[in-house]
């Protein structure tokens, strides 16, 4: 037997008077048994502490001894441990008659008492019995081990089976973006070399037309590449709009009265085989929304149930108040609170979850080759997004689909704005007013000067913003200021606009924006005498606005 083993079999004697102690010791050694007399109950309790098969305990030991460190060590024991005690009573000294022995027993808990005197074998089987009912206890103690052991090891297991599925769906999410990138990509690729052959083409034909004195069929190709472009424009409108970074121009709305304004446009649109159903919500909220945007997101939406819709069917068009608690709104993907609901519901051919699924991607689309570019919905859902909403989709395949639009609603009557807004006269002619235009794209600059000065405006151009700030610290007459906002050199055009009008407070400012810049420039909040236009825009529309600008002043 190892040391191991013999510690934690030996027995523990405890017999202060005589020689009792040393005579049990001899006794079990005799027997084959690891025997080691202790000293004292402080004792007794380090052997047992360290390991030990059992102890063997004379009465008197205990009459007048304070058992509570041994008790608490007691208490202390594993679960699988009952660690057994034999008490060397007097004759007649059971718990049955003797009170100390009672009181033993139930601080003890696992005891055996023996009657003095005995013979040897006597002690010698009483122990044998403890020492293998001590080794069940210690096969239980391995048992547990090695329960512990699996255990761990499942537990280990199913850690890294959780991971290796969390790193699978990762990857999955990764092919799945990667997939949706690429088909992104190439969507854009090819409608924008269609548009490139268009515009190049065009200014391929011009130049060879005028180069032969032909001027008289100039036209039809100004006109296509300029069709070309505004093809152009209404792609990468569609794509900001995906990506939640397109210029909107937020309004007060009523979501009602909108409608009431599509109707008959969308009548004529949809087609006769379509019966058209408008419900709109007593009392409904204002949103504040760009309502240009909204035109065009109802609109889509009724395209899309039209052609869901080829033998005709039901067009619904339902608005809504709508109180969403903390679960409906997490449902939604949105904050909890009051919203405008506009939802668009058709009896048509209804998707499956699979297409459900990938509505909102950009380019996906079911319709046949040529009839659909596939950012209608993805475009939708940006606006929405931008907007601080969300759009669901709730659809069942051979019985219809409903998409529902949810947007803030705002505090502010859309009826009081519109009232407070006094249209102004567009006149595209200028008065000698001095513009200062910021842009540092050459190309753009030119443009931009050409058309001001050609519409009566005097002009003055900088490239960054030191370079404008220096100008407009100077005693330079400046009635107007258009800047682009992403600008190198450290400020963009909303810091040259705020830092301006320190010096300069009555100063009216255009941004001009692309996608990134939505952000610096308010997000359709502007401060008086600040508008914004999006880039491309067309020439008269840019001379309108100047106009506006500088006689409004808003």
């Amino acid at each position: 037997m190892t040391d191991a083993g013999i510690l934690s079999e030996r027995a523990i004697i405890l017999a202060p008077l005589g020689r009792d102690a040393v005579i049990a010791a001899k006794i079990l050694r005799e027997a084959g048994f690891a025997a080691e007399p202790a000293g004292g109950l402080a004792l007794l309790c380090e052997h047992i502490a360290a390991g030990a098969g059992l102890a063997i305990i004379a009465d008197e030991a205990l009459k007048t001894a304070d058992l509570q460190a041994l008790s608490g060590l007691l208490s202390r024991q594993p679960a699988w441990s009952d660690f057994p005690f034999i008490v060397l009573t007097q004759r007649g000294g059971g718990p049955e008659k003797n009170p100390l022995a009672a009181r033993l027993a139930e601080v003890l808990g696992n005891v055996t008492f023996l009657e003095r005197p005995f013979h040897p074998t006597t002690l010698a089987s009483v122990v044998r019995t403890a020492i293998r009912g001590r080794r069940r206890q210690y096969e239980a103690r391995s048992r547990l081990d090695e329960l512990r052991g699996l255990a761990a090891t499942l537990e280990e297991r199913v850690s890294q089976e959780v991971d290796a599925r969390a790193e699978a769906e990762e990857n999955l999410r990764q092919s799945q973006k990667m997939e949706a990138v690429g088909q992104l990509t190439g969507g854009i690729a090819h409608d924008f070399n269609n548009l490139l052959a268009a515009i190049g083409g065009s200014l391929e034909m011009i130049e060879a037309r005028v180069a032969q004195g032909r001027m008289d069929v100039v036209d039809r190709y100004i006109a296509a590449g300029q069709n070309a472009v505004r093809r152009a424009a209404a792609l990468t409108h569609r794509l900001l709009a995906f990506s939640r970074r397109q210029t909107l121009d937020p309004r007060p709305t009523n979501v009602n009265r909108l409608i009431a304004g599509m109707e008959e446009m969308i009548r004529r649109t949809v087609g006769p085989s379509i019966q058209i159903e408008v419900v709109g919500a007593g009392g409904l909220w204002s949103t504040l929304v760009d309502p240009n945007q909204l035109d065009n997101a109802l609109l889509n939406l009724c395209l899309n149930a039209r052609d869901a819709m080829p033998d005709g069917g039901r067009l619904t068009i339902e608005t809504a108040n709508k109180w969403l608690d903390e679960r409906a709104a997490k449902e939604r993907e949105l904050s909890p609170g009051q919203y405008v609901s506009l939802c668009v519901t058709d009896t048509g051919t209804g998707m499956a979850p699979a297409v459900v699924a990938h509505a909102f991607e950009p380019f996906y689309t079911t319709k046949p080759f040529g009839q659909g570019t596939g950012l209608g919905l993805s475009m939708i859902y940006g606006f929405a997004r931008q907007s601080g909403g969300q759009i669901r989709i709730y659809s069942e395949p051979g019985k219809g689909t409903t998409m529902c639009l949810y947007l803030p609603r705002h505090d502010r009557n859309a009826e009081e704005d519109e009232a407070s807004v006094v249209p102004a006269e567009a006149k595209p002619a200028g008065d000698g007013e001095v513009v200062l235009v910021i842009d540092d794209e050459p190309t753009i600059r030119m443009l931009v000067s050409e058309v001001l000065e050609e519409h009566g405006y005097a002009v003055v151009e900088a490239s960054d913003g030191p370079s404008a700030m220096r100008i407009l610290r100077s005693d330079v007459k400046i009635d107007l200021l258009i800047t682009d906002v992403g600008l190198p050199n450290g400020m963009n055009g909303r810091q040259i606009a705020d830092a301006a009008r320190q010096g300069r407070p009555e100063l009216k400012v255009l941004f001009i924006t692309g996608y990134a810049e939505n952000a610096v420039v308010g997000n359709g909040h502007l401060d008086k005498g600040m508008q914004v236009i999006a880039k491309p825009f067309e020439i008269d529309a840019l001379a309108r606005k100047i106009r506006e600008i500088v006689e409004d002043g808003s």
